[in-house]
């Protein structure tokens, strides 16, 4: 019988706790889509009611997969049955572990900021712009930045990298981008530079700021801050606070 509360698996030949990083992946996967649906309906739309379940849900997958076992998770749960059929591969589960505490600590932030203090601001948008960085990053490249940082404090060396960057000191001779990779990729974002600035030109600021839509005069809640005015935010920080 399999214990309830318990952090990675026991595998044959592998000296450490370990994690299906197919699985971690695919679960990484599933909240970035559900997380980037609930900002869209907060960004452009001024709903944050589904980033206020989201941010629960959220809460609760993490709590479970930290202090209870990650194999209860709901999303590892889903992104298991996503990856059923592929061969596992096998990742330690220590620096997941670490990771992992980064986005519940994320989640209790927002959990105090949107869902408790429904506060609307720079601070919360910087806190989950992060948290959909770190899901990108995990389920885009299997690049764990947790792991990374938990890897800078660890006195002993990490075991078991997902795509064995632990081990792996020289790159193979295919891996490397080179100078013209960069060239590439410098030519290809200036091109989209000029297209941006020809074709979409940027809104006039002080058009931005106009009254217009704005609540009735002397009231103070629904003048946008110097903040949101400065980065032409004006229009968007009243919608987000319901003054449109």
């Amino acid at each position: 019988m399999s214990k309830i509360f318990g952090f990675g698996e026991t595998v044959e030949g592998y000296d450490v706790p370990v994690l299906n990083e197919r699985e971690v992946r695919a679960a990484a996967g599933i909240l970035l889509v559900f997380s980037m649906m609930t900002f869209a309906n907060a960004w452009f739309l001024g709903n944050f009611r589904p980033t206020k379940i989201f941010v629960l849900a959220f809460l609760v997958d993490f709590t479970i997969r930290i202090f209870i076992n990650p194999k209860y998770s709901p999303s590892m749960i889903l992104g298991r049955f996503a990856v059923r059929n592929q061969v596992p591969e096998w990742a330690g589960a220590p620096q997941k572990r670490f990771a992992w505490a980064i986005g519940w600590g994320l989640a209790v932030t927002m959990l105090w900021l949107i869902v408790i203090r429904d506060v609307i601001g720079p601070v919360n948008l910087l806190v989950c712009a992060t948290c959909l960085t770190l899901m990108f990053f995990e389920s885009a490249f299997g690049i764990c930045i947790g792991c990374k940082i938990y890897n800078l404090f660890n006195k002993q060396q990490v075991q078991l990298c997902p795509g064995g960057v632990c081990e792996v000191v020289t790159p193979h001779a295919s891996q490397g981008v080179g100078a013209g990779g960069t060239a590439i990729v410098a030519v290809f974002l200036a091109l989209i530079g000029i297209i941006a600035r020809q074709g979409f030109p940027a809104t006039d600021a002080a058009a931005t700021v106009a009254p217009t839509g704005a609540a009735p005069s002397g009231d103070d809640r629904c003048t946008p801050p110097a903040f949101a005015v400065a980065i032409g935010h004006a229009e968007k920080w009243k919608l987000h606070n319901h003054c449109k």
